[in-house]
């Protein structure tokens, strides 16, 4: 398996500081895998914030397709960790985001990971194009080029 395609840390432009939990931890006593799913998904949902494309009410619905994440190091609990997250790429039906988690006071990188998420209309439980302003409002974020869908 390849590993997840993270930009460097000057390339990453966001980054949102969340909590692990001592109850997190394993019988090992390390962060449970699971729990590196759970900060993916809460830093994409403060990324997605900090846009303004939760705030809007728009209705902009996503689902995880694919997933990738590769363990470098024990994460411990609890501890403030920073999730560095950033689009990578803006597709026709989807996108795919990168992250880096590491301790928020520093220390080693604990986990890379690379998602791909699928636009989703529930209603007619199908994939649907992005839409241009959730396009827009990433592209212009990222640097990344507009390409509208067809």
């Amino acid at each position: 398996m390849e590993p997840p395609r993270v930009p460097p840390d000057s390339a990453i432009r966001f980054r949102p500081r969340l909590w692990t939990r001592w109850s997190d931890e394993d019988n090992q006593g390390v962060l449970n895998n699971a729990v590196f799913l759970s900060l993916l998904e809460e830093a994409r949902y403060r990324y997605f914030d900090h846009l303004g494309l939760i705030a809007a009410g728009n209705g902009f619905s996503f689902l995880l397709g694919q997933t990738n994440i590769r363990f470098l190091s024990p994460g411990r609990g609890p501890c403030e960790v920073e999730v560095g997250i950033a689009t990578t790429r803006l597709g026709h039906r989807s996108f795919t985001q990168a992250y880096r988690i590491r301790p928020a006071a520093g220390g080693p990188v604990w986990a890379e990971a690379e998602a791909a998420m699928v636009m989703w209309d529930p209603a007619a439980a199908r994939t649907v194009p992005v839409p241009t302003t959730f396009r827009r409002a990433v592209a212009d974020f990222e640097g990344l080029p507009v390409q509208e869908s067809p």
